[in-house]
């Protein structure tokens, strides 16, 4: 799903078909698997602390986990379940994984991730080892709002998107004071499907949307949207997915249906596409290396990729 990338330049990935946390050095072109602890081939999100230890989301076995490659040693912290209905009996409940998702590391180096199933953004105190919660909703709902990528902006605050009402967003840490927003749909699609949340050295968000080439804008402080068109050829699955803001000037995408990674210029407006070789590939997450070269996920061939513009 989502690279992430150590000061060394090692590439770290969930390998979700074989219950992996793999890593591949491109120095020596070698990959390391290690099977997680009580994993279940449901590692999403990942990120890179500046000690370089990985922090990654195991969405079905419900846990923060925490890998530190020098000694090999692994930390989990167990996540807990929500319950719902269940839709073929009345008088039975489901007993879910709040499903975390995404993640992000602070600046007092707490993990930030989405809960989807919960609907909720949870927080972990790397010092004390315990979690907060965050409902997104009153009376609090279940796998509704489906809280889906997670970022943080200059001022501290958390930023969010909830795949299953199409908005977006936020909530400040200092009180847990929460607002949302609904970009606006043209009259001729459907609402879109937002995926990631990124935020630029500026402090102005960007979104990606899954079912369309669209990248969306949000500006915080005038709290308005505005919606760029991908051009696309339509040859894989329609969408956005992976992405990235190198400067206030440059956003980096994977787009599904080019079989693409495409650069936005934000001053010119304009796309550049740079074709990836391998076809119908459905790239994924993106990242960049401390060299500048892209790292991303081909999931439908089972390959990593890396762009040097």
């Amino acid at each position: 799903m989502r690279p992430a990338i150590d000061s060394h330049g090692r590439v770290w990935f969930g390998e979700m078909g074989q219950n992996y946390l793999a890593s591949f050095d491109p120095r020596s072109k070698t990959f390391e698997q290690i099977t997680p602890p009580q994993g279940q081939a449901g590692i999403m999100g990942i990120i890179v602390a500046p000690d370089n230890t990985v922090w990654y989301a195991e969405q079905y076995a419900n846990y923060i986990g925490h890998y530190n490659p020098i000694n090999k040693h692994f930390d989990i912290y167990t996540l807990p379940t929500v319950t719902k209905p269940d839709p073929t009996s009345s008088k039975q409940t489901l007993k879910l994984p709040v499903a975390p998702n995404e993640l992000l590391l602070d600046r007092q180096g707490n993990i930030w991730f989405t809960e989807m199933n919960a609907d909720a953004i949870g927080k972990l105190n790397v010092k004390t080892g315990t979690f907060s919660h965050y409902p997104l909703s009153k009376p609090r709902t279940v796998q509704k709002l489906s809280p889906y990528s997670i970022t943080q902006d200059r001022q501290g605050k958390i930023w969010f998107t909830n795949s299953g009402t199409n908005t977006i967003g936020s909530l400040a840490p200092t009180n847990g004071s929460l607002r949302f927003y609904t970009p606006p749909t043209p009259a001729d699609q459907d609402p879109f499907s937002l995926m990631e949340i990124t935020s630029d050295p500026s402090g102005m968000l960007w979104i990606s949307t899954f079912n369309t080439n669209n990248i969306i804008h949000f500006d915080p402080h005038r709290e308005s949207f505005t919606t760029y068109a991908a051009p696309g050829t339509s040859r894989g699955i329609p969408g956005i997915y992976g992405l990235l803001a190198t400067s206030s000037n440059d956003i980096w995408a994977t787009v599904s249906a080019s079989n693409s990674i495409v650069h936005f210029n934000v001053k010119t407006k304009a796309f550049d596409y740079y074709p990836i070789p391998s076809s119908n590939c459905t790239p994924l997450g993106i990242s960049q290396a401390p060299d500048k070269s892209f790292w991303f996920t081909e999931s439908a061939t089972n390959q990593l990729g890396v762009l040097k513009p």
